[in-house]
Order: C-alpha cells, then sequence, then structure tokens
C-alpha cells in the first residue's frame, strides 16, 4: 500500500503531540488528519491539565450540521453544557474511571472541556470546513482565554470532577 494513501494514529504521534502540548501556552495541541476547506474535520486534541476552553456553541448555515463528536483514547475530560446564561445543565466525565468514552454535542450547545489527566486524548469529529472567524460562538460572561480570570475559573471547573 502507498504510505501517502493512509494517515495513521499510534502511540509515536500521540508522544510528539502531547510534547507539543506540555510547551504550549495554551496547554493543548491539534493534529489534523484533515485538511482546513474539507468538509468532514477529523483530528486528534491533546490536552493538558490547566488548559482552559472557553464556553462556545457551533452553528453552521441551513446546509450544514453543527454537532461535535468526541471520542476519548487516553486520559479523562470533564464535559461541561451552559445554559444561554451560563449555568451548567449537564457535566459528564470521559475516559478512564468512567463508563463513557464519546460523546455527541448538539449544535447550538454550549460546552467547554476540562483536561483531567495529563496527556490526555480525543479525537473530534465535526462537519467542516473550519473557518476560524465564524466557527464558535463564545459565552460573553465567561474570560478570554490567556487571562488569571481564565485559571481561577478552570480550578473552579476541575473541582466539579473530585469525586
Amino acid at each position: 500500500m502507498n504510505q501517502s494513501a493512509i494517515k495513521l494514529l499510534n502511540q509515536s504521534l500521540i508522544n510528539t503531540v502531547a510534547k507539543e502540548a506540555i510547551n504550549s501556552e495554551r496547554l493543548r495541541k491539534n493534529y489534523n488528519f484533515h485538511e482546513l476547506p474539507d468538509t468532514v474535520q477529523r483530528f486528534v486534541n491533546i490536552m493538558q491539565p490547566g488548559t482552559y476552553v472557553r464556553p462556545h456553541r457551533h452553528t453552521r448555515p441551513e446546509n450544514k450540521n453543527g454537532f461535535e463528536f468526541f471520542l476519548m483514547l487516553q486520559g479523562k475530560i470533564g464535559v461541561l453544557l451552559f445554559d444561554d446564561q451560563g449555568n451548567i445543565t449537564h457535566q459528564e466525565q470521559l475516559g478512564e474511571e468512567s463508563e463513557n468514552y464519546g460523546i455527541e454535542i448538539a449544535e447550538g450547545t454550549f460546552h467547554t472541556l476540562v483536561a483531567l489527566a495529563p496527556n490526555t486524548v480525543m479525537f473530534e469529529l465535526k462537519e467542516g470546513p473550519y473557518i476560524p472567524t465564524s466557527d464558535k460562538d463564545f459565552l460573553p460572561q465567561f474570560p478570554h482565554e490567556g487571562s488569571s480570570e481564565a485559571q481561577k475559573q478552570v480550578k473552579n471547573w476541575e473541582s466539579l470532577f473530585c469525586y
């Protein structure tokens, strides 16, 4: 088989991207299997504890679907869903020490992810193409990424998953 005809997801790739995530200011790193204009986005997202994912939702034009599917491959993650006022409406833990390994979030649902273990690896699947200027609609009452308030928010969310 022609090597360029396949793309492998293996521990070597995970280890490489995990090192990049550790050294990233955001404490997370994606590895795309798709090209940005592709109609199906598929990638691994490797997250470290302390990363801040500002609550957001995805909406797409009428002929597209804004769902997002996460499948845990390694580690564990907390998923929080919010209403329009920023109140938590649902929480779920995925991965190690959980019966749940994946979740699909419907279009228009505000959500965030909380890395609960080092080198947490998720496979993500959603409809594209990726358009950075319109991909996410953020909940305005939550702090912007990179702020000290954002780091406090991460600590609050992490505490929700300490059983």
